[in-house]
């Protein structure tokens, strides 16, 4: 035999040698999907339970009025905040977005998916509502009422406050008369409309 085909033969053996024992990662059990069956647990599920107690970093929400809109397991009359003029101007534009396509601007139930044919909603004017604490909105939001769809995914809870916010000032500004405005502000009346964005900037610059 030749010097070459020794070698040749001496690195084929070489070869295999190192494939048969580089497992790595080549073998090693995929659990990335959840719910995979694994023969390693004697329950034979690759996804394990989760220990009592346990709960993701961030997760907690053990605020109760802030996150569940209730005081002592009962609906919240007041806000987990202070309401500011920051607070409402982001109360206005969450509102116009998300609650404004059913409840028109103005909160009276004339949107304008209502226009074409949606059921119409309760206007927020009837004095029921104008009755309902705080935190019945919240909860309403939160987790749906009649034919209105929960919207905890889309708005956070901080936003449904604000929102909830202000709906109190619709209501009131829906029941009052001129005489119930300052006198200093009553000029502003007869101004034309503000956009969203020139209201959150007159609202930053004060």
């Amino acid at each position: 035999m030749s010097k070459t085909s020794r070698l040749l033969g001496s690195l084929a053996v070489v070869v295999l040698t190192a494939s048969a024992c580089r497992q790595d990662m080549h073998d090693t059990p995929n659990y990335s999907r959840p719910l995979k069956q694994s023969d390693f647990f004697g329950d034979n599920q690759a996804s394990r339970p989760i220990l009592a107690g346990t709960v993701a970093r961030g997760q907690l929400n053990d605020d109760e009025l802030l996150y569940r809109g209730t005081v002592n397991g009962n609906i919240a009359e007041v806000f987990p905040f202070p309401v500011t003029d920051a607070v409402m101007a982001r109360g206005r534009e969450r509102f116009d977005v998300y609650c404004s396509p059913c409840h028109g601007q103005t909160g009276e139930g004339n949107g304008m998916v209502v226009q074409r044919g949606y059921r119409r909603p309760p206007s927020l004017m009837d004095e029921r509502l104008r009755q309902a604490p705080v935190g019945h909105f919240f909860d309403v939001m939160t987790n749906g009422f009649g034919a209105m769809p929960d919207y905890a995914v889309q708005v956070k809870p901080t936003d449904r406050w604000a929102i909830t916010a202000y709906v109190r000032a619709l209501q009131l500004s829906g029941h009052d008369s001129v005489d119930d405005v300052p006198a200093a502000e009553r000029p502003r009346l007869d101004a034309p409309p503000q956009t969203v964005a020139e209201a959150g900037a007159a609202t930053e610059r004060h």
